[in-house]
């Protein structure tokens, strides 16, 4: 949670190093950091030493049209002006090498307006003797001004010690109790609402929501605690979402390859994987491409199909043709989800609206359902007894005259299950029979959305010593 009274936010207009000045601030780097004018749409936050404050990093304002579409543009306005609301001290960062320019001028009028603390921040001093350039900056009527380089670090300890004078000892609280969020990541295409469900979660418009693909640059993380409703037991969440990931021959800059590489590494740190669907496209090859990486990760997942109210709307006025009603039509989608995604036998499919909130908290009771289930312990004398009765149920196929035994199974490791088997031949396990397997020991142990992994040891094969003297 945030202390109302200790939040700092950084605001100036697109390319004057806000994001490089909030990765200094934060000592490490989580903000994406680009030439581009622009890249920075969503309010980035972090707490700064251990809660001394809350540092917002925040959207360029002034973007034009050419960088932009015109929405995103508003939108990613009124997450800086969210953020001067929110705060208790600004800094307002301008470009020491370009000098003042008419939209500082504009910005430093409105943040007089908004009578907030400020810090005017001189970014981009690379050199000694550019001090003077104080002077450009001097008719903007702010007292207190910081000359900084963030990219090379120059008088950031000075300006860190400005910011903790202003806003005084940081209180004594009592430290909540460390709880253990379980954590939660939305990948997609872009523009399948990934954004959306996570406002929708959260009840607020944290996050930027556009139509215009690509919106969310950087990935996002932002804390949730939900009450269940049965026993009214408190289930603590972080969500992180995520820009939407293309194919590495489709990502057009940089940025995008940037963004891509931190919405893969965000899935890499979930407990859970969401992948979100769009209700009215199905399941695309870049949604196929996604479900790969997320196996190979191997990482818990769930399906959200998203847009669901479309299909809802629709039979209100006139059943699709072929269908008798909504429910008849979801479970032919359930079917062809998981046709497509052959890999994703057992993972929960959840239809929902971020758009109007339907089956919302469905998302949640499946992630935390899904969470314990990651916890498990396999028996070792029920595994080999399932392992046992997969077998005789549908044995391996011959493969060079000799067909795959299992002699034991053992379970070693959790997230991702692991099993150790113990066989006769271990490169000899097909795909088709080891996805068998997997969704087999899932059905058994109620494993519905948790990975599985095999470690096959083979048998060792002895040859015989020659006798001496003889060949």
């Amino acid at each position: 949670m945030w202390n109302e009274d200790r939040v700092v936010a950084l605001v100036g207009r697109p390319n004057v190093g806000k994001s490089r000045l909030f990765n200094r601030l934060a000592g490490r780097r989580i903000a994406i950091v680009h030439d581009q004018p622009g890249v920075t749409r969503d309010v980035n936050s972090t707490e700064v030493e251990d809660g001394a404050y809350q540092l917002l990093d925040t959207g360029g304002l002034g973007l034009q049209v050419e960088m932009s579409e015109k929405e995103l543009v508003a939108a990613a306005e009124d997450q800086v002006f969210f953020a001067i609301e929110a705060a208790t001290l600004v800094c307002f960062v301008v470009d020491g090498r370009q000098g003042c320019v008419p939209m500082d001028e504009t910005l430093a009028s409105d943040l007089r307006r908004y009578g907030k603390k400020t810090i005017l921040v001189i970014n981009k001093v690379d050199q000694g003797g550019m001090e003077p350039i104080e002077d450009d900056f001097s008719h903007l009527g702010f007292d207190c001004v910081v000359l900084v380089s963030a990219e090379h670090g120059y008088n950031i300890s000075e300006l860190q010690r400005i910011i903790k004078k202003i806003l005084g000892p940081a209180p004594l609280v009592e430290k909540e109790p460390d709880v253990r969020r379980t954590k939660l990541c939305f990948i997609g295409r872009p523009n399948v609402g990934k954004s959306s469900m996570c406002n929708a979660l959260l009840k607020n418009e944290r996050l930027v929501v556009s139509d215009v693909p690509g919106t969310t640059r950087d990935c996002v993380e932002q804390d949730l605690e939900y009450i269940s409703d049965k026993g009214g037991e408190h289930w603590y969440f972080r969500l992180f979402d995520t820009a939407g990931v293309r194919r590495n021959a489709k990502l057009s800059s940089s940025v995008e390859y940037f963004s891509t590489v931190r919405s893969r590494r965000a899935m890499e740190f979930a407990d859970v994987v969401f992948i979100v669907l769009d209700a009215r496209d199905g399941v695309t090859k870049q949604d196929k491409a996604l479900m790969a990486e997320v196996n190979e990760a191997g990482k818990a997942t769930a399906v959200i199909v998203n847009k669901w109210d479309y299909a809802l709307e629709t039979f209100e006025e006139e059943p699709l043709k072929g269908y008798e009603s909504e429910f008849e039509f979801r479970d032919a989608f359930v079917k062809a989800v998981r046709k497509e995604l052959f890999a994703l036998p057992s993972s929960p499919i959840i239809f929902a609206s971020a758009k109007t909130g339907f089956n919302l908290a469905e998302v949640l009771k499946v992630a935390r359902a899904i969470d314990v289930r990651c916890e498990k312990k396999l028996p070792t004398p029920k595994l080999n007894q399932v392992m046992e009765q997969l077998l005789r149920k549908r044995e391996p196929r011959y493969i060079d005259n000799k067909r795959f035994k299992i002699y034991y199974s053992v379970h070693v490791g959790a997230r991702p299950f692991k099993i150790k088997i113990f066989c006769n031949r271990a490169t000899k396990l097909e795909e088709s029979y080891r996805r068998y397997l997997e969704k087999g020991l899932s059905e058994a142990f109620g494993l519905e959305g948790c990975p599985i992994t095999f470690e096959l040891i083979g048998k060792t094969v002895r040859y015989a010593q020659p006798t001496k003297g003889k060949k």
